[in-house]
This record gives C-alpha cells, sequence and structure tokens, in this order.
C-alpha cells in the first residue's frame, strides 16, 4: 500500500536523503508558486456526516495552493451538525446568523462576527453545532493548522451524523 505521505525507498531508487531534499524543494517551491486566490466556484460542497461543508484548504487533497499544512472549511448549519470528538485546537469564525455549540455539553451561544474556540484536551472535545434559526443562514469557516492537530495525534470519533447526511 502506497502512502502519500512516505517516500518511496525502494532498492536502487533514489538515495532517502536526496528524497528529502527534493521533497523540501517541492514544498518550498510550492509556497512560491501555488495558487494564492481560492475562488468560492473553485470549490464544492459536500454532504458529510457533519453536514453541508465545503473545503477550501486540505493538505494532500488540494495539491496547487500556497499553504499546505492547513485544513479551512465552511459549514453551512442548516438546524444542526453531527456530532463528533477530537482533539479540538481549532478556531471557528462566525460569518452569519446565530446558534450555539455544545461543547462536551455545555451550551455556548454565538452570533455572526464571533469565534469559536475548541480546546486542545487530551480526550478530546466534543462537540456540535446548532442553528438558532432553522431556515435561516448560519455559516461559518473552520481554521485547523494541520501540524498541531497531527502532533497531538487527532482523531475524529463521529457519534452522531447530521440530519442531512444519508449515508453515502
Amino acid at each position: 500500500m502506497s502512502d502519500p505521505h512516505c517516500l518511496d525507498n525502494e532498492p536502487g531508487t533514489e538515495s532517502v536523503y536526496h528524497k528529502h531534499v527534493k521533497a523540501r524543494q517541492e514544498f518550498i517551491e510550492r509556497n512560491l508558486t501555488g495558487q494564492l486566490l481560492i475562488k468560492s466556484t473553485d470549490r464544492k460542497w459536500d454532504i458529510t456526516r457533519q453536514g453541508r461543508v465545503k473545503h477550501y484548504l486540505y493538505p494532500n487533497v488540494f495539491c496547487d495552493t500556497a499553504l499546505q499544512e492547513w485544513q479551512v472549511f465552511l459549514q453551512d448549519v442548516q438546524t444542526h451538525s453531527g456530532m463528533h470528538r477530537h482533539q479540538g485546537a481549532l478556531a471557528i469564525y462566525v460569518l452569519e446568523g446565530r446558534g450555539y455549540t455544545l461543547i462536551d455539553g455545555k451550551r455556548h451561544d454565538w452570533k455572526q462576527g464571533d469565534l469559536i474556540l475548541l480546546p486542545l484536551r487530551p480526550n478530546g472535545v466534543e462537540h456540535q453545532h446548532f442553528n438558532a434559526e432553522p431556515g435561516a443562514g448560519c455559516l461559518w469557516i473552520a481554521f485547523i493548522f494541520m501540524p498541531m492537530y497531527d502532533q497531538v495525534a487527532s482523531y475524529t470519533e463521529q457519534i452522531e451524523n447530521s440530519p442531512l447526511y444519508d449515508g453515502r
């Protein structure tokens, strides 16, 4: 099985050191020449276990952007998201609407312009997002710095699916 994060080290191929240098050069080149503007029309909405989501940046999925270590996505909270748990370490900025987030069972109300922080916790942070006015727009954008996420060995445990998710 080939892992896109691993350098191929078959006998007779380039040395590991050479592959490392080449990978670093490619990383720097992508930072210098990668796409600097991602238009909304460049990405599509997906229905996931968490609800209606549009990813703008996602390491190893979108490989043409200057920034490579961020996950950035929009969530359209129509009624409520799915519920899941992971280590946290992300920031969510509310673009439109008002609602609340349950973080480890405690309710936190928010509105347009607010910033929701999911703290870094060893056993994870259980959370779910709700639109306080279903039918009205409710949109936020999340930012995850993947090196931090990776270093804490973050996992995702789905607890409840979004009502939009049909299992596909």
